[in-house]
Order: C-alpha cells, then sequence, then structure tokens
C-alpha cells in the first residue's frame, strides 16, 4: 500500500459525512410520503451505503496510524455500496408508482429482504452499483424537475457524473498518493453535488403534492 497518510484518511469522511446529510435530509423529508416497505428499503439502503464509506474511510485511517492492515474493512465496500444505492433506487422509484397501499402493503414490505449472492465475480455488484446509482440520481432528477428546480436537478446531473468517474478511477487505481487524492476529490464533488440538491428539495418542502404525478401504473394486487 502506497501513499495513504493519516490527513487523506481524515479527508475521506468528508463525502461519507456529506452522503450522511443527504440521507437523513430525504429520510425525514420522506417519511410520511412513503409506505412503510419503500421506506425500510431507502433507510436500510442509505445506512448500507453509509457503513460502507465508514468501513474503507476507517481502513484508511487503521492503515495511516500503522495499527494495522484490516483488509476485511476495505473489501467489504464495495459488496455493501452496490447493494444499499440499488435499495435507494428501489424505493425512490415507488414515488414515481401508482398502487393501493393497502393491498400491496405485504408485497411491499417483503422487498425490504434482500437475497445475499455468493459469486467469485464482482460483476453482480457493479450491475447493481450502476443500476442503484443511475437509478437514485434520476428519481431525484425528476423530482427536481417536476418542482421547477433546476439548479437541484443540475446538481444531481454533476453529482452522477462525478459518481462514474469514481467507477473510471476505480478501474484505472495505481494505489498512488495522487491517484487517492484524486478520487477523494471526485468523490467529495459527487457527494457535495448530491447533498446541495437535497438541500435545495428539502427547502422548496419536498416534496410537494403536486411535485410527483404517478407515471407507472402496476397491476391491482389479486386477492
Amino acid at each position: 500500500m502506497n501513499g495513504i497518510t493519516v490527513t487523506m484518511a481524515l479527508v475521506d469522511f468528508i463525502p461519507v459525512a456529506l452522503f450522511f446529510i443527504a440521507a437523513v435530509i430525504l429520510q425525514r423529508d420522506l417519511y410520511n410520503k412513503m409506505v412503510k416497505g419503500a421506506y425500510a428499503l431507502l433507510a436500510s439502503g442509505s445506512i448500507l451505503v453509509l457503513i460502507s464509506g465508514i468501513y474503507k474511510a476507517g481502513w484508511k485511517i487503521l492503515y495511516a496510524l500503522g495499527l494495522c492492515d484490516f483488509q476485511a474493512l476495505d473489501i467489504s465496500f464495495f459488496p455493501m455500496q452496490a447493494p444499499g444505492f440499488l435499495l435507494v433506487f428501489l424505493a425512490l422509484l415507488g414515488m414515481f408508482t401508482k398502487y393501493n397501499r393497502e393491498a400491496r402493503k405485504e408485497k411491499t414490505v417483503l422487498l425490504s429482504v434482500a437475497p445475499i449472492p455468493i459469486y467469485i465475480s464482482n460483476m453482480p455488484f457493479v450491475i447493481m452499483q450502476v443500476v442503484g446509482c443511475a437509478g437514485t440520481q434520476w428519481c431525484l432528477f425528476a423530482m427536481a424537475l417536476r418542482m421547477k428546480k433546476k439548479v437541484a436537478a443540475m446538481l444531481f446531473v454533476i453529482s452522477f457524473i462525478f459518481m462514474l468517474g469514481m467507477g473510471y478511477l476505480s478501474s484505472q487505481f495505481d494505489d498512488t498518493s495522487s491517484m487517492h487524492w484524486l478520487a477523494q476529490s471526485v468523490n467529495i464533488v459527487s457527494q457535495g453535488a448530491l447533498l446541495g440538491g437535497v438541500l435545495i428539495l428539502h427547502r422548496a418542502g419536498l416534496p410537494r403534492k403536486d411535485a410527483l404525478k404517478y407515471d407507472i401504473e402496476l397491476p391491482e394486487a389479486s386477492v
């Protein structure tokens, strides 16, 4: 391992804190706007993403301080973050779905239980990460446009672009100090843009009753 310093490890907690604030604001704003199952997806997905970030930053600080090289914290980052973003996307997607709350309550709650796949390849997690990040940002982008908050919409686009940048840097990562700083800077911009967009929607009263019009029709649940 090259280039990890205490300062760098501490900076790695910044995007974690930015995501945490954005997630808490979203959960508070959407608590009374979602059925329990969808909110469970939002909460559990956010927690997975948050814990994965804490693990990664925690691993760096332990290594930088010379205490230990706790690689399990690093290895668990991607398999936790990818499903987390996917769950957040599924929760937000429900905001654009018309269905009978009581009739679908049981099925919605069941969505909060996700199987844990066991594969040697990381491809399932790559797919989860791409779909989850893209879907989450799309839902927030759609909310912003329908609330006529173009700046927030642009911030969500910026956040997603820099998230893609993180994916590219991961494929090119050479473990040098400069690459670590570049990755951290990209991640801070991404999470900062996400938080900025969420704050704009929060101040506007996310979500207004007229902001979310249902586009997707689901069949009625059978009795």
